[in-house]
């Protein structure tokens, strides 16, 4: 039997022991569908002072928005522009517009709307994921998301990065745990059909095996729609890039981050999609760890490690509760 054959986990068509975010589209809109990074020149809370100054300390300058077009452009130019790009490798009849550099509700009402109904309006749009922090949800903006996931597929991702609030002070995250499930709680009370995506972050300073794990056991008890796993990267230009530079900050090792994130991936609930198991950033802007930038290779050990230890994802998420 091959791999495929013999997996256990039913949220799957091929060998991955884990739903991803492929067989989730797939299933979905019953086709391939890209997904647009776009810019729509926000800011954040965490950069103007309303929080903080600097961002948190692995922040780069766009914000996670390193792939995205320029932010002064429209933001039917910016899609043409990534449909253009995309289509080189894949068909872009299905796409979803991806608001994904810095805080994208922290802005008035009116903005949002604007920009938002413009990528609704474009061609072959079929989805909106919008990125933003869960201190930046106030009320006519969550009963916009509400409204809005009743017109599209909409996707509200959240950064979370840690559940453990002296580790949100050390990277200056700028909000605490309470305040991230406060924030969750009112997207869960409008009894909408918003998709909610929550980001982990492995790696952060100060944080061993099972301070990561208490992560995603905590985000895995709020049973969200969908997480992102992000292995921290060392940016130039960053805050992380100083402590680094100082020897004040030790990246993960290979290995140890394949062993977590298997773990992870157990406590889980089974029917939660996973959209991403290592994060990006610029090559030209990476200082480490280096082994990262082997994606598909990580991709794949981590394949080979959950069928040699027989596990898949949801395998311990009822013990875990």
């Amino acid at each position: 039997m091959t791999q495929a054959e013999c997996n256990p986990y039913r949220y799957s068509d091929s060998n991955k022991r884990y739903q991803t975010y492929d067989y989730y589209l797939r299933h979905t809109f019953g086709t391939k569908v890209a997904k647009l990074p776009l810019d729509a020149g926000f800011t954040c809370p965490n950069l103007d002072g309303t929080v903080g100054f600097g961002g948190c300390i692995y922040c780069s300058g766009r914000g996670s928005g390193d792939f995205a077009p320029d932010a002064g452009l429209p933001v039917a130019e910016q899609i043409a522009i990534q449909k253009k790009l995309f289509s080189r490798k894949w068909d872009v009849s299905h796409c979803i517009a991806y608001f994904q550099a810095h805080t994208n509700t922290y802005a008035p009402l009116a903005v949002l709307r604007r920009v938002y109904e413009e990528a609704l309006a474009q061609p072959g749009i079929v989805g909106l994921n919008i990125a933003t922090r869960a201190d930046c949800l106030p009320p006519d903006v969550v009963d916009y998301l509400a409204e809005l996931s009743q017109r599209t597929v909409l996707t509200v991702e959240l950064g979370l990065q840690s559940s453990n609030d002296r580790t949100a002070a050390e990277i200056h995250r700028g909000h605490s745990f309470a305040q991230f499930c406060d924030g969750v709680r009112r997207l869960r009370m409008t009894g909408a059909g918003i998709q909610l995506c929550v980001h982990i972050m492995f790696g952060l300073p100060g944080e061993g095996r099972e301070e990561m794990l208490q992560t995603v056991r905590d985000v895995a008890a709020l049973c969200p729609e969908q997480v992102k796993f992000h292995l921290l990267h060392v940016l130039r230009g960053t805050e992380l890039a100083r402590r680094y530079a100082e020897g004040l900050y030790q990246p993960m090792e290979r290995e140890q981050y394949l062993s977590v994130l298997a773990g992870a991936l157990e406590l889980l609930p089974p029917e939660t999609v996973v959209c991403r198991l290592t994060g990006d950033g610029r090559a030209e802007d990476l200082l480490a760890p280096l082994w990262s930038l082997r994606k598909t290779t990580v991709i794949n050990d981590l394949d080979k490690l959950l069928y040699r230890s027989n596990t898949w994802q949801g395998r311990l998420f009822q013990q875990a509760l």
